[in-house]
């Protein structure tokens, strides 16, 4: 593999499964494709995962240099991002757009007696604009609710209040049929009209659920009538609408030119996402990453990103929406708005989305490329969570096992650099104690596995994860105290019910955030303990099973045991086995004590 294969295999590796934009670069670092997925990782992965059958694809392949995506919250908000991608780029590989249509939206035109119609044209004349509209038929049906539930003017007559005086205007068909009140002759006046819109605009925010309200009834009388072809035409319609969004979230019409800024950061780096919306669409797209020098304020670099962001991509935007004030005085007639709610809010968080995942892909491929910084990054994290002395190179987990009362066991699993160390697994029956007491023998566990590693003199663990809640962790406590272990060994519980951590001596339990990695490897160290234990306390429960019928029947030897056992599995399977195939496999005799000693005669 040479480093172009390993350097997109990086990036496949780290790709998320959401929804977005993926664009291919080739090596001068020109987009040569744009696509949208449901699910990036895996609509990405399949161009690389076989040599594809297409011969225009096999080129496009070969070419790709480089990877770059913008997530997003819905499909259809990919499908409304890469048709403004391929307007903007021009992508050699993508179906060339020769009539430049965008999707359409829904104006409500700034004039006397606004009209509403569908436009694929924004005209900045100070109309509103909802949309756009992944599904023209989508935009269609919302007009056509509109125009049912609210009487509004279609013609194009300049209705000024002086025109409507001097009756220069005539009542048309609509005003016949109720689809208008006729605001032409002045039989409707400006304040009615008006509330109309002002309800129709709501609508168009997202506000259906007065439609679908007012549908619902119809649908339902008109079913109370048995008429029910027109009920199911309602009910198509219904269906849209509930399933409508009024408008995506990549790019509100009423906006442009405006710059976008996200910041995220960890102890090492901090970045920052930069995102331009021209022209009805996202133009630029763009992440940043600044390697911490001294204890940067993040007001402080998202500063510098900004003016360095501004002047790379030459951007005159006088408005820029960001997360916080940053600290810049070089900018220059701009005005900083971070917004709490609505469209402005949304494009934030869209930027925070993008700028939150390449950091998490950042360091996914990083981890990837060195293992070792991974383990030590990792190790610093758990050592920081968990307030430990020392770096937790080597950590220990402990866990019982046993089903009411029977055949009781323990487990001990190891992780060295915060991964498994299987060859330092150890097993544990219990021996001192006496049916289910799982405080007695998690003290007889711990006492024997830390007796024995100080007489061997071998390497002591930086800490020890207790499987159970405060009592089991009093226990493996006062067997450390014992044997004088407690100032050089952490040990911590980790409750089953809530995954909270506790110490010794303290009441308040740690509760990490469930996304922690310092609690995700916890959680493996518990999990890789429990199954162990559970394997080996099942392999003992199958051999005390197997002493108990096949060893006490006089005249079955050892060998004879294991044939059978290897043929059939199991003494239940073997309990089932008619005699003449028993006879078949062992003989006459044996068979017949096999069967009756099985069956208690």
């Amino acid at each position: 593999m040479n480093d172009k294969q390993e350097y997109i295999a990086a990036i496949l590796s780290t790709l998320p499964d959401k929804p977005g934009c993926y664009q291919y670069f080739d090596e001068r670092g020109v987009i040569i494709y744009v696509g949208k997925a449901k699910d990036l990782k895996r609509r990405v992965s399949s161009y690389f995962q076989k040599e594809p059958e297409n011969n225009k694809t096999r080129m496009l392949v070969r070419r790709i240099c480089d990877i770059k995506y913008i997530v997003v919250d819905s499909e259809e908000d990919a499908l409304l991002l890469e048709n403004n991608l391929i307007k903007q780029y021009h992508p050699r590989y993508n179906v060339l757009l020769k009539d430049g249509k965008t999707y359409p939206s829904i104006v409500i035109k700034n004039e006397p007696f606004p009209r509403i119609f569908q436009t694929r044209n924004i005209v900045r004349d100070g109309s509103l604009y909802f949309g756009p509209y992944a599904s023209p038929y989508m935009a269609k049906v919302m007009l056509q609710m509109i125009k049912t539930l609210y009487p509004i003017r279609t013609c194009k007559f300049p209705l000024s209040p002086e025109a409507i005086e001097n009756g220069r205007f005539k009542v048309c068909l609509d005003y016949h049929i109720k689809r208008c009140k006729g605001p032409c002759e002045g039989l409707q006046d400006a304040g009615e009209y008006g509330r109309n819109i002002s309800e129709i605009r709501e609508i168009l925010k997202g506000n259906s659920s007065r439609i679908s309200h007012m549908l619902m009834k119809s649908i339902q009388r008109l079913a109370a009538e048995m008429r029910f072809e027109e009920a199911h035409l309602l009910k198509e319609k219904y269906d849209v609408i509930e399933n409508y969004r009024a408008r995506s979230t990549v790019v509100p019409p009423a906006l442009n030119n405006i710059d976008v800024f996200s910041f995220a950061s960890n102890e090492q780096s901090a970045f920052i996402n930069y995102m331009h919306i021209g022209n009805g669409a996202i133009m630029q797209v763009y992440t940043i990453e600044y390697r911490k020098r001294l204890d940067e304020a993040q007001e402080e670099l998202l500063g510098l990103g900004i003016v360095e962001l501004r002047e790379r991509f030459e951007s005159t935007a006088s408005e820029v929406i960001v997360p916080f004030l940053p600290d810049v005085v070089s900018v220059r007639d701009v005005t900083f708005t971070v917004p709490q709610r609505g469209d402005k809010k949304k494009l934030l968080d869209l930027s925070i989305m993008n700028v939150k995942q390449y950091k998490v892909d950042k360091l996914k491929r990083e981890d990837k490329f060195n293992p070792e910084q991974r383990a030590t990054r990792l190790l610093k994290v758990i050592q920081t969570d968990l307030h430990l002395p020392l770096l937790p190179m080597h950590i220990e987990c402990f866990d019982n096992s046993n089903i009411q009362g029977t055949s009781p066991v323990a487990a001990c699993v190891v992780f060295k650099k915060a991964k498994p160390s299987k060859a330092d697994y150890r097993r544990f029956h219990i021996k001192t104690v006496t049916g289910p007491d799982d405080f007695a023998s998690m003290r007889e566990v711990v006492t024997r596995r830390y007796a024995r590693l100080l007489d061997e003199k071998a390497p002591l663990p930086q800490l020890i994860i207790i499987d159970g809640g405060k009592g089991q962790l009093n226990v493996a406590t006062e067997a450390l105290r014992e044997l004088r272990l407690l100032d050089k060994i952490t040990v911590v519980g980790l409750a089953k019910r809530l995954e909270e951590i506790f110490f010794p001596g303290d009441s308040v339990p740690l509760v990490l955030d469930k996304n922690s990695e310092t609690l995700k490897v916890i959680q493996h160290l518990r999990d890789e303990a429990h199954r162990f234990g559970i394997t080996f306390h099942r392999d003992v429960r199958s051999k005390k099973q197997i002493h108990s019928e096949l060893d006490a029947i006089k005249g079955i030897g050892v060998r004879t045991k294991e044939l059978l056992l290897r043929k059939y599995k199991s003494v239940r399977r073997l309990r089932g086995v008619p005699l003449d195939e028993l006879a078949g496999f062992i003989g006459k005799k044996k068979a017949e004590l096999v069967t009756n000693g099985l069956s208690g005669k």
